[in-house]
């Protein structure tokens, strides 16, 4: 027999072993991607004595100094309930700010894993943005807490309102930290530029400020505000919990919230949507060089 005849010869291109099919290969590895979720959770906690408690310890703390700070020290007479409003804010801040953050520093902080294994490395970022969507959980009991306790009752409206403004703030930082996740491997400079950027997000937002602030200050021209997806994730947090708590709910709406909030809300999910596929061609052009500039 000859040498061809043992051998099975294929004409076929050579294809990278990792998987090639980005986000959807994700999706096709759940227990992967839990197995990451639940690793960085745990060595966030690791060698901790109260553990877990303490994402309940930092919101209480944050929305106690709000509350006396700017309630009984500085006052804040035109916004009822302003701990409240405040800290719908923190919420959707906090699970921007880290998800860019850590996202953009996964893929080098686990450059272990990239080299070895055969893994769809969009991964990494959509494990950081899972693990700050779990840290949402505890911020998310005490303002329901806090909201019951001021009288507020749920409304179908304002959980589609809720759920609309996770959606957003998941499908953008998970954009950005995908992007800026392959760019940091190459430059981490990167990393530094997301911790500086993240600083300014607060203040863009109708978080300490409400945003009949911003409409009585630039007029017609507060409607380019609401172009800004956090911002409108805000509100709509607002609209959901903050609204209900106030002593006249109808007239906060009136006042306080922009008559199509939701019409807002919808277009920054779908421009949220193409920023993600955009993301997703930038860092497949990228990723083949990823682990040799990890080496």
């Amino acid at each position: 027999m000859t040498e061809a005849g043992r051998h099975r010869v294929v004409d076929a291109p050579l294809a990278p072993p990792a998987p090639t099919a980005g986000l959807l290969d994700v999706l096709g590895r759940r227990y992967l991607l839990k197995l990451l979720v639940r690793r960085e959770i745990s060595a966030r906690y690791q060698g901790s004595f109260l553990g877990f408690i303490w994402s309940y310890i930092n919101p209480l703390s944050q929305l106690f100094i709000f509350w006396f700070v700017f309630g009984y020290i500085i006052g804040r007479g035109t916004v009822d309930k302003y701990a409240v409003h405040v800290f719908c804010g923190l919420i959707v801040v906090h699970f921007f700010t880290e998800t860019f953050n850590a996202g953009t520093r996964s893929i080098v902080r686990n450059k272990a894993l990239v080299r070895k294994m055969a893994m769809p490395k969009e991964m990494f970022p959509v494990a950081s943005m899972l693990v700050s969507l779990y840290h949402v959980g505890p911020q998310l009991v005490i303002l329901t807490v806090v909201c019951l306790f001021c009288g507020w009752t749920p409304d179908p409206l304002g959980m589609l309102a809720f759920a609309l403004a996770l959606a957003i703030i998941a499908v953008l930082g998970t954009a950005l930290a995908l992007m800026f996740s392959a760019a940091n491997v190459f430059f981490r400079d990167f990393a530094s530029a997301v911790t500086i950027l993240t600083n300014f997000v607060r203040f863009g937002v109708p978080m300490i400020y409400p945003y009949t602030l911003v409409d009585q200050r630039f007029g017609r021209f507060a409607e380019l505000y609401l172009f800004n997806p956090i911002a409108d994730a805000v509100l709509l947090v607002q609209r959901a919990f903050w609204v209900g708590s106030t002593d006249d709910p109808d007239a906060t709406i009136a006042e306080h919230i922009p008559d199509d909030l939701f019409v807002y809300g919808v277009g920054a999910l779908v421009g949220s949507v193409v920023l993600l596929g955009i993301a997703q061609l930038v860092f497949t052009r990228l990723e083949n060089k990823i682990p040799e500039r990890l080496s």
